[in-house]
């Protein structure tokens, strides 16, 4: 991959360079569009488009072969009542378990994704870091959600973190790569910005919010600006990147708030599975309550479905 120009002219100008982020003004456009209601029909391509876009997530030390199959039977078939609701995007689960999801996921359209590179703290040598990729990747893995390292980026050094993450970018051989910024730690809407930048110079396919594992996670201002970045980068660089907010999405207005924002901001063409997803493992049992009661006037309840 050559390195894009603002590599050669100086990242550091380049990322201080970029317009500072007016965090009243975010904030309040981004409390704007989550106040918009979406009726009827509307609101039922958005149920089934937002859970089309789910990663289905499980990261848990106590995960088990047998979790991940459950969890891979339900990404096929969300509600075995009805083979009308789509299947979800991907199944997300650590390297250990990929060669399992991969193998239940096997003919289907649902991905399988791994989270990699010491997630989620990041605090490991590079070398570990590729290793843990090629290794999701031998297994099995469409997709690498690898995190960066937030320490040097907060200590300035933009340049490691952009040769780790084009390094991962060649370790993925063409596997599709999400690059977790763990927003959260960022302080600021200005280091948002310019970690979203970074990340899609030296080769994301996608820029994912957090690693659900930190709080503030998937805010609706973080998730504006990224897709700020996304449509600004697309305008100047000619290339797509995808967004993917992940953490505290557990409702059904939640994610059609966040449908709303990516229409809004980034433009119809992000309203695809291939462009936005969302990470969630709570979020697709509200969106089945509210689909079955638009279906047939009443609840389902939360025990009708499946726990993830």
């Amino acid at each position: 991959m050559t390195a894009p120009a603002e590599v050669g002219t100086g990242l550091r100008s380049f990322l201080h360079g970029l317009p500072g982020v007016d965090r009243v003004g975010a904030e309040a456009r981004a409390g704007t569009l989550a106040s918009r209601s979406i009726k009827t029909t509307a609101k039922r391509w958005a149920l089934d488009a937002a859970i089309s876009m789910i990663d289905l997530t499980t990261l848990e030390g106590q995960d088990t072969p047998g979790k991940v199959q459950a969890l891979c039977a339900k990404a096929r078939r969300p509600d075995p009542a009805d083979p009308t609701v789509p299947e979800v995007a991907a199944v997300c689960v650590y390297p250990d378990l990929v060669h399992v999801a991969a193998s239940e996921l096997a003919g289907s359209g649902v991905r399988v994704a791994s989270v990699a590179t010491a997630f989620p703290s990041g605090r490991a040598s590079l070398d570990v870091k590729l290793a843990d990729v090629k290794s999701a990747v031998a297994a099995g893995a469409d997709e690498v959600d690898m995190v960066i390292d937030r320490g040097a980026f907060l200590a300035g050094a933009y340049q490691l973190v952009y040769d780790e993450i084009a390094a991962v970018r060649e370790a993925c051989q063409g596997t599709h790569l999400k690059v977790i910024l763990e927003t959260g730690e960022l302080a600021t809407l200005d280091n948002v910005r310019r970690a979203s930048w970074l990340a899609m110079l030296a080769g994301a396919d996608f820029i994912k919010t957090s690693t659900g594992k930190v709080a503030p996670a998937a805010t609706l201002p973080v998730t504006l600006v990224m897709l700020e970045a996304v449509r600004e980068f697309r305008e100047t660089h000619g290339r797509q990147v995808g967004v993917k907010p992940a953490g505290g999405i557990r409702t059904a207005k939640d994610a059609i708030r966040h449908l709303v924002l990516v229409n809004e901001t980034a433009g119809e063409d992000w309203l695809d599975s291939r462009w936005f997803r969302i990470g969630a493992s709570s979020l697709l049992n509200d969106l089945l309550m509210q689909r079955t009661r638009m279906a047939t006037g009443r609840y389902s309840g939360p025990d009708y479905f499946t726990l993830d």
